[in-house]
């Protein structure tokens, strides 16, 4: 063998051994040395460039951020929130955030310092920022942290509360499933061939400037298949543009030269929003002939066969009352805000109103889409203009004179969710604000009432108590005001059961009802925290009557229909010209009508561009829980630091208008 020969030899498979011999051995492992060395350095200096490029990617992704953030504000309208955010709570909100952002500079100083209280004397202490540092610590141990200690379990108390009832309502929903309950009605409740047997039913549509919704409206319940005998259709508008009015009434003249039975009632005297409407029309003298009301706000689309699914269940039950349906949404995978509100209803309709209907014969009603007995409602003193939540008012003053409830939740009526997070708000501030409101009028008849004890309690301490108050008060209070302040209190943190574990379980219970919806978990408790400030404000201003409790503003909606409802239009307009349908109109010639159609085909009407929203409180606790996550950071919490940058995230994601319909 030659003398510098190499020779290398390969044991096993997975390791290899190198032998070397000869007389250049170690110059050949000083070349191996020197060739890692190089490669390591080249490697090293790799990820250096790719770290500067990095940083110079840094200053110019802020800037663009800053300049969207800047233009979304500049185009933003903030004149519907800046009355609003002048209130206790916003004020309240910024003392907090500035008071959390000091404490964090004080902590960050603390922390890279390595100041340690317990190994620093007094006489030790230098400079201003230590002994401000030292003088928190103190303070915060001695004064702050019990009464936060006390306020966070009894918040938890209430949170375990509210779960333990939202579990066994679940506990009831799968009983109804697993035991196949369902309302039932008599096989020969009504003669089909013999219209005289059919009750006389009136159908109500109150509506007030509902552009975009008012044709479905009126054309679904024209459809409805009853005896036309035996139906009457109201439409109650108390729209204040005379142009719309027009228009209102022209449809249900066209309805009415079709056969159908229908009138057009508008108020002179619009007072008491919705409940001033039913409340007038119901003092028609007609009224008296019929027996049942059937209830549908504009943008709802009941089916041909809705009362004929519904008043059996009157028959040969003289104790109920109403006939809830259950609302389903044409618009629900639109953008993320409506598929998070179809999770909340999903839930509500499926698990809430249909174990209550099931095992108690009560819940509120919803407003629209239910059939009422009226004479239930003429004993129970029929609408009132007293709070904003005329359907609940009705709904609990029924319940107190005996009358019982259905829920039907295999019958759907198709309606629209909010589309845009202002609307949803303002659409949620009534929603809670309401039912306070009405507690504070109803609770002398709860408790004068010849109900039993168990129905009492129900009402006082599960409907409004622990569901519409408590609800409300602890989810704002303990995730967005007593959690980014533990943060700075190590004394009173709270347990990782309290911010994640039930919190998702929770969560998961309400997915169920909507399966789909599971990839949207995360999202939707985070965006259910994100709400409490909202509801919390409601709540507060119900309670305690304060100005913003009785606000009304009509939900907007945008008129948008079901695919067989497009199909079916698409199919009448290939059948008639539109100079066909103008024929059919006698409220103008058919020649002004042709040109007043062709005039808006060649210059149609401006839209009036939207503007974003910029909501302050929603930017205050996002602010404030970044700050609390940053001090969350510095500790190493890890749970507790994920869940507060992702919920600051999403309040800072709300409060720039992001969510839903993406306006301007």
């Amino acid at each position: 063998m030659a003398p510098n020969s190499v020779v290398v030899t390969i044991e096993k498979p997975d390791s290899s051994a190198l032998k070397v011999n000869g007389l250049d051995s170690s110059v050949f492992l000083e070349k191996q040395k020197a060739v890692s060395t190089k490669q390591f350095t080249w490697v090293l200096l790799l990820k250096v460039n790719r770290i500067f490029a990095c940083l110079s990617w840094l200053p110019m992704a802020f800037r663009v951020m800053f300049v969207s953030l800047r233009k979304r504000i500049a185009l933003s309208d903030m004149s519907d929130e800046e009355p609003k955010s002048r209130g206790r709570l916003y004020k309240f909100i910024k003392a907090f955030l500035g008071l959390s952002i000091v404490a964090l500079v004080i902590e960050v100083i603390a922390h890279f310092k390595n100041w340690n209280l317990n190994l620093i004397q007094p006489w030790e202490v230098q400079g201003l920022v230590q002994w401000s540092y030292m003088t928190w610590s103190a303070f915060r141990v001695d004064y702050i942290a019990p009464v936060a200690i006390i306020l966070s379990k009894f918040c938890i108390v209430l949170f375990l509360i509210q779960s333990l009832d939202r579990l066994v309502l679940c506990l009831g929903c799968f009983w109804i499933k697993y035991k196949k309950i369902k309302p039932t009605v008599a096989a020969d409740a009504y003669d089909i061939e013999d219209p005289s047997t059919f009750p006389m039913v009136l159908l109500q549509i109150p509506m007030c400037n509902e552009r975009e919704v008012y044709e479905q409206a009126i054309e679904s319940a024209c459809q409805m298949d009853w005896p036309r005998d035996r139906l009457l259709i109201q439409v109650l508008d108390d729209s204040d543009d005379r142009n719309l009015q027009l228009l209102i009434k022209d449809e249900v003249s066209t309805w009415n030269q079709k056969g159908v039975n229908i009138i057009y009632r508008h108020r002179l005297i619009r007072t008491g929003y919705k409940a001033g409407n039913l409340k007038s029309a119901m003092g028609c003298d007609y009224v008296k002939d019929y027996e049942f009301v059937a209830i549908f706000d504009a943008d709802f689309q009941p089916n041909p066969d809705f009362l004929k699914l519904t008043i059996p269940h009157f028959k040969g039950n003289p104790e109920l009352g109403l006939v809830q349906a259950r609302w389903s949404f044409v618009n629900k995978d639109e953008n993320l805000l409506t598929r998070l509100q179809n999770i909340n209803l999903c839930f509500h309709f499926e698990v809430e109103q249909q174990v209550n209907g099931v095992f108690l014969n009560f819940f509120g009603f919803n407003g629209t889409a239910g059939v009422w007995r009226i004479k239930a409602l003429e004993e129970s003193g029929g609408w009132l203009e007293r709070t904003t939540v005329e359907d609940m008012d009705i709904a609990v003053r029924a319940h107190l004179n005996g009358w019982k409830f259905i829920f039907l939740n295999d019958v759907r009526v198709l309606c629209e969710l909010p589309e845009s997070y202002e609307t949803y708000k303002k659409q949620q501030h009534r929603w809670h604000s309401g039912p306070m409101q009405l507690f504070r009028l109803c609770l002398p008849a709860i408790l004068t009432s010849k109900i039993s004890m168990w129905k009492k309690s129900n009402l006082i301490f599960l409907f409004f108590l622990l569901r519409k108050l408590i609800l409300p008060f602890y989810s704002f209070t303990l995730f967005c005001i007593i959690l980014p302040l533990t943060m700075f209190l190590p004394e009173a943190e709270l347990p990782l059961w309290v911010i994640c574990y039930i919190p998702i379980f929770m969560s998961f219970l309400n997915i169920l009802p909507s399966p789909k919806s599971f990839p949207f978990l995360v999202p939707y408790l985070l965006f259910e925290n994100t709400m409490s400030v909202t509801k919390f404000n409601a709540m507060v201003s119900g309670l305690f009557q304060l100005g913003s409790s009785y606000e009304w503003v009509v939900t907007k909606k945008t008129g948008r229909s079901s695919e067989s409802d497009l199909l079916a239009l698409a199919e009448r307009e290939s059948l008639s010209s539109n100079e066909e349908k103008i024929l059919r109109r006698n409220s103008e010639s058919g020649l002004e009508l042709l040109s007043k159609l062709k005039e808006q085909e060649v210059a149609p009407i401006p839209k009036k561009k939207k503007k974003n929203g910029i909501y302050r409180k929603e930017l205050a606790l996002a602010f404030l829980l970044l700050t609390a996550s940053a001090r969350s950071f510095l500790s190493a919490h890890g749970v507790h630091f994920y869940f507060l940058l992702f919920q600051g995230l999403s309040f800072l994601a709300v409060g720039l208008d992001l969510i839903g319909e993406q306006m301007g």
